[in-house]
């Protein structure tokens, strides 16, 4: 055990040099020129993530829940008292340089939108009118089979779904243009889908470009975003729990392209909580009999999951949390055999208030039972809107970094998703406190800064 410490020790001492350590990452990017963000579905989630972003801009607000406008960053030893500001130890876009367009299957522009969404209050809708009206809306691309309690009138209409794809791209194009923007992300803040299981058709970008011919089944809308993105070159994020870059294909495209993925589902409410919770509990060892929660939600995004096909695709992200965090495999005596249960009912009286319940039966010492109650009256967008606002501003230093944009699939990232995308065959992290340790050791790797571990015998030296 002393030569273990020993050895621990001696590596904590050793230093590099720092301009040595950065100068092999000198080759992440600055941002330059305007960041344009593409968001299909421009509805709760999107309008007050825009908003915000405005009214931050404007000095009306602050940038409350976001990492990268807020967050710290420790570098080097306690003792050294480096913190700074994220946004100043990366170099990330600033706010002013974001610019907006988006697809939705309704023609109001951002302020109407937002007006009916009911999220932010009129006040503060007002004082930002004039460029909320200017961000109106594409048509989208929308198929009913897929998203069945929702319909409206601006759609796309092509011979098929490569068509449709063609329609996107030409989109990505001419936004492009018009807008200056030297850079683009796309992030799907649109309704969740209904369940889809892998297919033929996913397994490779050959197979899904012949499924986009023949309009197979098996593509849902939000892959045609994905594919059109991809194909101009443009990182995708995924707020919902759909398959979309969940894929072969869209894996394969994003590594050819150079354009970064991640997904899915974005962790607000009652899953944030789980994985706030239930790492506690395995922690100090605490056993679980039983997980019961349910929700009442009255946005469009509870009206889509009133579907049995689009909650049965929410179900399956929401459910897989407490399974990888317990590990009910390494540890049978505690989480061996404990009861999970989610609910999501649409009650429209809530609007986007969404209330969580959570009944947690817990065990101690001896086996001794012990309950713990939740009632988390949360606002869904707002807690959304920041996770929209740093997964774009991370994507886009993803795009700038060598090391990065090239590998697909933005691990990394997790922390902001409930059903983390991983490599093949990797199981996911759900920890929050793991994921934000990958994060900002991320972060500290490609400035050529040494990562945390929180070993800390070097101070006792």
């Amino acid at each position: 055990m002393a030569t273990r410490s020993k050895s621990a020790r001696a590596r904590v001492e050793v230093k590099e040099p720092r301009s040595e350590k950065k100068a092999s990452f000198g080759d992440l990017q600055g941002p330059k020129g305007k960041l344009g963000v593409l968001i299909p579905g421009m509805g709760a989630v999107a309008t007050t993530f825009v908003a915000g972003v405005e009214a931050v801009r404007k000095g009306i607000a602050k940038p409350i829940g976001s990492v990268t406008q807020m967050g710290t960053i420790r570098l080097g030893k306690r003792t050294e008292g480096r913190s700074p500001k994220i946004k100043e130890f990366v170099p990330l876009a600033g706010l002013d340089d974001l610019v907006f367009t988006g697809w939705d299957i309704f023609e109001d522009n951002m302020f109407d939108a937002a007006s009916k969404a009911g999220v932010l209050d009129r006040y503060l809708l007002e004082q930002i009118k004039p460029f909320l009206q200017k961000i109106t809306p594409r048509k989208a691309v929308f198929d009913h089979n897929y998203v069945k309690k929702i319909d409206g009138p601006n759609v796309k209409k092509g011979k098929n779904k490569m068509d449709l794809a063609e329609q996107v791209r030409e989109d990505i194009r001419q936004f492009r243009k018009s807008s200056g923007a030297a850079r683009l992300i796309t992030i799907w803040c649109g309704s969740t889908e209904t369940f889809i299981q892998p297919s033929a058709a996913h397994q490779s970008v050959k197979a899904f470009e012949k499924g986009l011919q023949q309009n197979d089944e098996n593509i849902a809308p939000s892959m045609v975003y994905a594919y059109a993105s991809l194909m101009e070159g443009v990182p995708f994020a995924n707020g919902a729990p759909n398959l979309t870059v969940d894929i072969p294909a869209m894996h394969e495209l994003s590594r050819e392209h150079a354009a970064p993925i991640c997904g899915k589902d974005f962790k607000t409410g009652q899953t944030l909580i789980k994985t706030i919770l239930a790492p506690g509990f395995k922690s100090r060892m605490l056993g679980l009999s039983g997980w019961f929660s349910t929700n009442i939600l009255g946005n469009r995004d509870g009206e889509v999951l009133d579907d049995p096909g689009s909650f049965k695709t929410k179900e399956e992200s929401k459910l897989s949390v407490l399974e990888h965090i317990l590990q009910p495999e390494l540890y049978p005596d505690l989480y061996g055999d404990f009861t999970h249960k989610v609910r999501i009912n649409y009650y429209p009286p809530r609007g986007d208030n969404k209330e969580g319940w959570d009944n947690i039966d817990i065990f101690g010492w001896l086996g001794y039972p012990m309950q713990i109650k939740v009632d988390f009256l949360c606002r869904d967008s707002i807690l959304a809107a920041p996770i929209v606002l740093d997964l774009v501003l991370f994507l886009d230093l993803a795009q700038r970094t060598s090391e990065l944009k090239g590998i697909g699939i933005q691990e990394w990232l997790s922390f902001y998703f409930k059903s983390p995308m991983t490599a093949p065959g990797l199981y996911p992290e759900h920890d929050l406190f793991i994921q934000l340790m990958k994060l900002k050791n991320t972060l500290r790797h490609l400035r050529g800064e040494e990562l945390i571990t929180h070993l800390g015998l070097e101070y006792y030296d």
